[in-house]
């Protein structure tokens, strides 16, 4: 059974949230609070955190930043602070998703099972010596040296390492990663790719892994 974190200081909503995902046969707890959060994320193996950012105590943000320290974890960021900033700095510290309030329940479902059947599917290994991918152990390493991925950073290299060669427009990976309903931060992809370039790229201005064709989208271009 996948087991998710819902960290939401207003119980209506992690009680509506809770009884969705419990529906679609998840196990669910709750808390109100960043630092009661942190401890249960300690005592239970979570593939999902659902973390709002306005908490009483700690700011979502330092949680997530807390939880990656240890933890390449889905986080889904929930947060009425909408501006392309906050979205930027929400990717960069850690998230995966970012969905802004008011949101809808059955949308936040949808988005849970997509991520779900996602982790189910991969099985692409690429390896040129340098840099290792393991789509189905969800690592990668660099000379052997394990690099940290957030899932969707994750996901992104492994659906452009199993198109090798071919192109994939934002929407493209969009729908692949995220799901046809995806109605977020339309630059999220870029975010994501900057993020992966920076990892295993050896000169960001001139990717060899990841490739930018102009007006078009991505495409891996490693050797094998």
């Amino acid at each position: 059974m996948n087991h998710i974190l819902i960290i939401e200081d207003e119980e209506s909503v992690s009680v509506v949230l809770k009884g969705y995902l419990e529906k679609e046969g998840y196990s669910v707890q709750c808390t109100t609070t960043g630092s009661r959060g942190i401890e249960k994320f300690k005592t239970t193996d979570f593939k999902l955190v659902i973390l709002d950012l306005m908490l009483p105590d700690i700011s979502g943000e330092d949680v997530c930043k807390i939880i990656r320290q240890t933890s390449d974890v889905h986080i889904f960021m929930l947060t009425a602070k909408g501006s392309l900033n906050d979205r930027i700095e929400g990717l960069n510290i850690g998230a995966d998703e970012y969905l802004i309030k008011p949101f809808s329940p059955r949308e936040l479902t949808a988005r849970v099972n997509a991520l779900f059947r996602r982790l189910g599917s991969s099985n692409v290994i690429y390896n040129d010596r340098y840099l290792q991918i393991d789509c189905d152990n969800r690592t990668v390493s660099l000379l052997g040296k394990d690099i940290p991925f957030t899932p969707s950073e994750f996901d992104i290299l492994c659906t452009l390492v199993a198109n090798k060669g071919k192109v994939l427009s934002r929407e493209q990976l969009i729908d692949k990663i995220f799901g046809v309903d995806f109605n977020g931060y339309d630059r999220t992809v870029d975010v994501h790719i900057k993020n992966i370039r920076k990892k295993i790229e050896t000169d960001t201005k001139n990717p060899k892994y990841i490739v930018t064709v102009m007006k078009a989208g991505y495409k891996f271009g490693g050797d094998k």
